[in-house]
């Protein structure tokens, strides 16, 4: 069970990935990290704050863009401007899903499938995947005559949690309860490491939260998806 201090981590919870389980995948200091650009566009602020937003500008290319989850909307100081803002529901699993007898079989994804991952997200677009997000790892796919129909893995990782993301069906293989399946498997594989699933979803998405709502996963809380991102004119 987590602590209290656990949950309330999961109100920043890309900073908090990035500073505890996945500091080593991160770049940055006290103030800013964010994920190695070949892993993904993720970041997070131990707070809001000019001294924050210029930490993390340091961090970034020019014309770079940060995706930030925030638990209140964003206060950009003078020099940056917003790419997008709209809410970002977090839900999670606080109950094991039950086990079922599926019909099809689940492979455990890697380095040598990224091509096929890489063009499998690009299609179906379940946010941002990139060539060494697979590093992430507890990746699981669903092939149907050689072709990858479907993918889930594993993306933040704080004590006492772990996110389900990249999760997608590709069109041709839709309807046949892939993406329910993938969400189930890789949910009890975190449970089976004494971790509680959580995930990331935005609200007009009502097609995939009802997926998650049959796994077994429950709104927490509202958060903001911020992607931001330094004016191109800074020094």
């Amino acid at each position: 069970m987590a602590t209290a201090a656990e949950f309330k981590a999961l109100d920043n919870p890309i900073w908090h990935s990035l500073t505890t389980r996945h500091a080593r995948f991160g770049q940055g200091d006290g103030l800013a990290r964010r994920f190695e650009p070949g892993i993904g566009p993720l970041a997070g602020m131990m707070e809001q704050s000019a001294e924050a937003y210029r930490a993390l500008s340091d961090l970034l290319s020019p014309g770079e863009a940060a995706a930030l989850f925030l638990d209140s909307a964003p206060e950009l100081p003078a020099g940056w401007h917003s790419v997008r803002h709209e809410p970002l529901d977090q839900m999670i699993c606080e109950a094991t899903p039950a086990a079922r007898d599926w019909e099809f079989r689940f492979q455990a994804l890697g380095a040598d499938d990224v091509p096929e991952m890489l063009e499998l997200t690009a299609l179906t677009e379940p946010g941002p995947f990139r060539l060494r997000t697979y590093d992430l790892g507890g990746f699981l796919g669903i092939r149907e005559d050689g072709r990858l129909a479907a993918m889930a893995g594993q993306r933040l990782a704080l004590p006492g949690f772990t996110e389900v993301s990249a999760v997608c069906t590709h069109p041709d293989f839709r309807g046949r309860g892939y993406g329910l399946a993938l969400v189930c498997a890789v949910s009890r594989a975190i449970v089976a490491l004494g971790e509680t699933p959580i995930l990331h979803v935005l609200p007009a998405n009502t097609g995939a939260i009802r997926v998650y709502e049959a796994a077994g996963f429950t709104l927490r809380r509202k958060l903001h998806l911020a992607v931001v991102s330094p004016d191109s004119s800074r020094a």
